[in-house]
Order: C-alpha cells, then sequence, then structure tokens
C-alpha cells in the first residue's frame, strides 16, 4: 500500500508533521504537494493529484488530505472514479466507521480543527482499520461503484 499526501497552504504545517510520523511508522509515501508553503496556492491543485493516484488502484492505495477544514479537499478528491474520501476534524468514532463500514481510501484533515496528536491518532487508527466485508457494507459500496460508472 502507498499512501499519497497532498495539501494547500491550510495544511502544510499539518502534512509536513504527519508525512515524517508516516516515515517513522514505515508506510510508503508519496507527496504530491503542495512542496513549500504559498498562502496563494489553491487545493484542487495538489488534492487532485493524490485522489487521481488512488483512482488508478483505489483497493490498494491510499491518500490523506489536508487543508482548513478538509471539505473542499473531500469534495475534490470524491469527483474521482473508487475515491471514497471523509472527513476528520475531531470525533475519533469517525475514524474506524469510516474505513469498516465504508472502506474509505481518502482521509482529509481539517488542519485548523486538529493537533498534531490528534492528526497521528486519526491518520495511525485509519491505516490500520480494515472494512469489515460484511455483506450489508459490501453491498453498499458496490452501488457506490455502479453509481459512478453510470454518470
Amino acid at each position: 500500500m502507498k499512501v499519497y499526501l497532498a495539501t494547500d497552504h491550510a495544511g502544510f504545517e499539518l502534512k509536513e508533521k504527519v508525512k515524517e510520523f508516516l516515515k517513522n511508522e514505515g508506510y510508503e509515501i508519496e507527496d504530491m504537494g503542495a512542496h513549500q508553503f504559498d498562502p496563494q496556492d489553491d487545493y484542487p491543485d495538489f488534492i487532485a493529484k493524490a485522489a487521481e493516484a488512488v483512482s488508478k488502484d483505489p483497493e490498494n492505495n491510499k491518500a490523506i488530505i489536508f487543508g482548513g477544514s478538509g471539505q473542499g479537499e473531500a469534495m475534490v478528491a470524491n469527483k474521482f472514479p473508487g475515491v471514497r474520501a471523509v472527513v476528520f476534524y475531531g470525533n475519533m468514532d469517525i475514524i474506524p466507521l469510516s474505513r469498516e463500514h465504508n472502506d474509505a481510501n481518502v482521509l482529509s484533515l481539517g488542519g485548523r480543527f486538529l493537533t498534531e496528536d490528534e492528526a497521528f491518532e486519526a491518520v495511525q487508527t485509519w491505516l490500520e482499520t480494515p472494512f469489515t466485508n460484511e455483506p450489508r457494507h459490501s453491498r453498499r459500496i458496490e452501488k457506490i461503484k455502479k453509481i459512478e460508472t453510470t454518470l
């Protein structure tokens, strides 16, 4: 599994900290940008690169994307087939459910709403939590895939 990272200026500092955390945990990562802080950059430019990479192999690749709230970033990511992006900015109960029930493959973090430690805990839990493959959840994922192919 490869983990792609992407952000704009609002999530840049948190992305850099999470990148180091993931390296120390032994994850294979690829940073899709931003590679430097630029208060004028636009999140779609970077988030689209990470989402496209996940879209090419949505069962095996994941992305962690960052922004001020994480909302717009998730909207961009969810435009790509096979991507199931979820937003996190504080309620840890959501993290395992997003993997167990929804097989989320992109985690969008709201950098303005999280501490560094909250982000680390969320990222680690999210990456370590498997999809349950329970029939009701698998059925729902298949329905999402069908919607994507009919649009």
